[in-house]
């Protein structure tokens, strides 16, 4: 069983990967396209997210796609295709083993305990927008382009669990109207509806995400991991759970060093030093 990896160790095939220090960038890498997904690219992002959690030297990764935009969703050719077919031939099994695959591939990035970052540019579709609503944090352009476009091909706007993660950023009714009519949102509505954290220029736009994702590196990463999944519980859970849930994770992060180290800095009036356990 795999119980610690690397920054180094991952070699993926299907789309780019660099490491700066503890910060970890994952590329979608294929501009000519406007980096869609495939069927191998869907399995190799949920493998690395699940993988992750194992990558003790990677404190937060950078969720990116090449040459100004984001993602276009799923490849027309290569996964809409290959769908219609097995619908044709009946393969329901098939087409739930897919539509199941893609909903891991959101479970992953959920479960990964670093803190993801989605640098989005451009078009932002489909299963892209999927991938960015399912990042902890989003940064923006004003050219963005945010669609959730599966009505627009006959498809349930309940995909990847977008009916219960979208309506929790930016609220049940404009999650609604997204969800049923498909339509773009541009970076400035993005922002001011919440599903941006903030919008800044193209040119800048990886330097932001990057220079968040260090700040973030130098935090306590065992906390942020705390305060990650009690983000994603909670929502199951009634306020009298959640109080529970939080007074028991908090009291495990008091046994950590990085609270004691918080505490003596403060004392020393110097900043503190966070090291991760």
């Amino acid at each position: 069983m795999t119980t610690k990896l690397r920054a180094a160790d991952f070699r993926p095939q299907h789309f780019a990967w660099a490491v700066d220090g503890p910060v970890a960038t994952i590329t979608l890498n294929r501009p000519e396209r406007k980096n869609p997904l495939t069927f191998e690219s869907y399995a190799e992002l949920r493998d690395t997210f699940r993988q992750l959690a194992f990558a003790t030297d990677v404190k937060v990764v950078v969720l990116a796609g090449a040459q100004g935009n984001f993602c276009s969703g799923g490849d027309v050719h290569e996964i809409i295709g290959p769908l219609v077919r097995m619908k044709e031939e009946g393969r329901m099994d098939d087409l739930l083993a897919f539509t199941r695959m893609t909903g891991d591939t959101v479970k992953a990035i959920r479960a990964c305990p670093q803190p993801v970052i989605a640098a989005v540019d451009g078009v932002c579709a489909g299963a892209g927008a999927i991938l960015a609503m399912s990042s902890d944090l989003r940064l923006g352009t004003a050219r963005s382009k945010v669609a959730f476009l599966f009505t627009r091909v006959g498809l349930s706007g309940a995909d990847m669990g977008a009916c219960a993660l979208l309506p929790r950023i930016i609220g049940q009714g404009r999650a609604s109207e997204l969800l049923y009519t498909g339509r773009s949102m541009d970076g400035a509505e993005a922002e001011r509806w919440g599903f941006f954290n903030r919008v800044v220029e193209p040119d800048a736009l990886l330097d932001e995400a990057h220079a968040l994702a260090r700040s973030l590196a130098t935090g306590p990463t065992f906390a942020h991991g705390m305060t990650k999944r009690a983000l994603h519980q909670e929502w199951s859970m009634g306020v009298d759970e959640a109080i529970e849930a939080e007074a028991q994770a908090q009291a495990i992060c008091m046994q950590t060093e990085d609270f004691a180290r918080a505490y003596r800095a403060f004392a020393a009036k110097e900043k503190p030093v966070f090291e991760g356990n």
